[in-house]
């Protein structure tokens, strides 16, 4: 950028400097390239001296000074053949009027040689005259701070249509003193204003928000210097004022983007006013060009998801602008924007019901429009709420399984479906049911979730109800005797009926003791109700109590009342039997069902009341031997105090002989006790008391 800068100050300098003394100088700042050429000279015709003798003919000043020891040297290089350069050097730090004797010097006809001339490190020559043929001289040894003249002639005449620019490079070891290559004066780079035309070689340009405009070019001073001390900036209307620093602009001005503006950057010593490099330039050109800006009205689409009179707007994604740099701040009402109250502070997702927002758009280079976002809904996707019923499942009839894809909930076209638990996670898409064909549910509702092709969703409701099981309140289990059967009758008003027999039949008969099922059908569902045929419980004899001509049936078991019978052909509702003779007899017992009776054998001993134990062989003892056969057998005796004084068994044959371990007891009446066991299935317990009189004479 220094290069460039420093180039088009030279460029410019050869427009407005092409008749320059040496007062006059152009400050050689740094060791940069030069482009010139000079027509004419100055305001005088000054005395040179040494090998330039005919006076000046186009000619140009320059005043260098030494930044670094070490070698000099430099090509000049014209850029027509026919151009013959001469030129001369003074110093060091000479002044203007007491310039001396050149200390390098060079007068040689150079169109034959290329035309190129200078110094450089092989020539030994100090001076060329003129019509010699040694365009270059010997290189110069220069010292920090020296300062010299270069004095440059084309030397044909003015009657010459060769007026050619030449070029000067530098060379050798030293360099020049420029406030500009040194970075401990310029640490920086300089940033020039603006930016770059569309054409490069065109001034850079500043953009104007209207024109014409009143600029204030203070604006730019901070930009261009980029925080470099010591430099200052003024601001030209022409070449010529820049490359001096002369009339420059102090004030805000009305500016137009016709005309050429020029920057002017120079450096001021602060221990130093006088150091030569205060006086070199770096000069650049600018324009202003129009860059008011305007904004585009948009709509943009959101979706009002279920039907909630609200939508979440992008209002960033709205194209009223196209420059990506610009920034964009969004107001509710023009009011807002104009006043710059309310701001919208989360754009990206703004929240609103269908209407417009105002967008306020502030280029980058600040030029400021208005753009309006109107703010519409997709289309909605219609849904109305359904119901769905569904007959009960059998493992577990409070729940049913719903097919929710078949609910009626929308007639549009393109829609996607999802179904969810619950409203919320409608809302949120979370928790999908992933079985919608299948979805176990007791009563109650799922929730449909209806996108269409813009991805707008509504949310229908969909009321599950189970169809509860249907039972038959007539069937129900039945009691029998277990030898009977009976009839199953379901009841009147289903559809259908199929039993666990097969039959298709409301009823069935002759059915005996066992379980079946019915599946009865009520519209579309079908219940499967069991059913048991029972049997009765049969009653048991408990117990059978015999006291003498007294039997008493004892009954648990089935269902009272009990009939009972010594005969099963005559009935009575006592369980008491009178005047029952001695022997072997039945008794049966039946309860309500009426079924086929259960019966005990029993035996009602024939026992002698009396005995008279004196040794006859007549009456001389009890004897149970004839119930020997029954199983516990024990017979027992007591006196009238309830104290038992024998126990007949076994061992003793069941017998008693009236002693009591060998000696008669006393004569009186004696109780006895006889309890065994019938040898039936259920052993049924039998007791027969009663009373014996023992007469001893003894």
């Amino acid at each position: 950028m220094k290069k460039i800068l420093l180039v088009l100050f030279v460029c410019i300098s050869q427009i407005f400097f092409s008749q320059a003394d040496c007062s006059t100088a152009l400050s050689v700042c740094g060791n940069s390239s030069i482009t010139y050429s000079p027509t004419g000279i100055g305001n005088e015709n000054e005395s040179l001296g040494g090998c330039l003798t005919s006076g000046e003919h186009n000619s140009i000043w320059y005043k260098l000074t030494i930044a670094t020891a070490g070698t000099l040297t430099f090509d000049l290089i014209p850029n027509d053949p026919d151009a013959d350069y001469d030129w001369a050097i003074y110093g060091p730090n000479v002044t203007c009027g007491s310039l001396g004797s050149p200390i390098r010097c060079n007068a040689a006809t150079t169109q034959l040689v290329g035309g190129n001339t200078g110094m450089n490190m092989t020539s030994t020559i100090i001076s060329a005259a003129g019509g010699s043929y040694t365009p270059y001289c010997q290189y110069m040894d220069v010292l920090p701070g020296q300062t010299y003249y270069l004095y440059i002639d084309n030397w044909v005449g003015a009657g010459s249509t060769t007026v050619a620019p030449f070029s000067l490079t530098w060379g050798g070891t030293a360099t020049l003193a420029s406030p500009f290559t040194d970075p401990a004066l310029q640490p920086h780079p300089f940033n020039p204003p603006g930016s770059p035309a569309a054409n490069p070689a065109d001034p850079r340009e500043i953009i104007i928000c209207n024109t014409p405009a009143i600029f204030d070019f203070s604006t730019l001073t901070a930009g261009i210097l980029n925080g470099n001390p010591n430099f200052f900036v003024t601001y030209h209307t022409t070449q010529n004022d820049a490359l001096a620093g002369l009339s420059p602009i102090l004030a805000p001005i009305t500016v137009s983007t016709t005309a050429t503006y020029y920057y002017s950057i120079h450096y001021e010593d602060p221990a130093n006013p006088n150091n030569p490099i205060n006086s070199c330039r770096q000069v650049g050109a600018f324009k202003f060009k129009q860059g008011n800006i305007s904004g585009t009205n948009v709509t943009i689409f959101s979706c009002n998801n279920n039907n909630a009179g609200t939508a979440t707007f992008d209002l960033t994604s709205a194209g009223v602008f196209g420059d990506p740099t610009a920034i964009k701040k969004y107001y509710p009402t023009l009011a807002n924007l104009n006043a710059g109250t309310n701001e919208i502070l989360n754009p990206a997702a703004y929240v609103s019901a269908e209407g417009t927002v105002y967008v306020k758009i502030t280029s980058q280079f600040g030029c400021v429009a208005d753009a309006v976002i109107t703010l519409k809904f997709h289309p909605i996707a219609v849904v109305n709420d359904a119901v769905l019923r569904t007959c009960f499942l059998e493992r577990d009839p409070l729940t049913a399984a719903f097919n929710l894809t078949v609910a009626a909930v929308t007639s549009q076209t393109g829609i996607v479906k999802s179904y969810y638990p619950s409203l919320t996670d409608a809302i949120n898409s979370t928790n999908p049911i992933v079985t919608p064909t299948a979805y176990i549910s007791p009563t109650g509702f799922a929730y449909i979730k209806v996108a269409n092709s813009q991805g707008c969703y509504a949310i229908a409701k969909v009321g599950l109800e189970v169809i509860p099981p249907v039972f038959s309140s007539e069937l129900k289990d039945k009691t029998i005797c277990i030898e009977d059967t009976t009839t199953l009758d379901a009841g009147s008003g289903f559809g259908g009926y199929e039993w666990s027999t097969g039959a298709t039949t409301q009823s069935i008969a002759n059915i005996g003791v066992g379980s079946y099922w019915i599946k009865l059908k009520t519209g579309d569902c079908i219940t499967t109700q069991y059913v048991k045929v029972i049997p009765s419980d049969q009653p048991v004899i408990s117990s059978i109590d015999i006291s003498t001509h007294i039997v008493t049936i004892n009954v648990v078991g089935g269902k009272a009342p009990y009939k009972y019978s010594m005969d099963n052909v005559n009935w009575q509702d006592s369980n008491l039997f009178n005047n029952v003779s001695r022997g072997d007899h039945t008794v049966f017992v039946k309860d309500t069902y009426d079924c086929d009776p259960v019966d005990v054998a029993i035996v009602v001993p024939n026992l002698t009341n009396v005995i008279t134990p004196n040794g006859d062989g007549i009456n001389d003892v009890i004897d149970y031997t004839a119930l020997a056969n029954k199983q516990n057998l024990i017979f027992n005796i007591f006196d009238r105090y309830g104290n038992k004084v024998f126990q007949a068994d076994r061992f003793n044959n069941y017998t008693w002989d009236g002693t009591i371990g060998g000696k008669k007891v006393p004569t009186g009446t004696y109780w006895y006790s006889v309890t065994w066991n019938e040898n039936n299935k259920k052993n049924t317990p039998i007791q027969y008391s009663g009373w014996v009189m023992v007469k001893n004479r003894d």
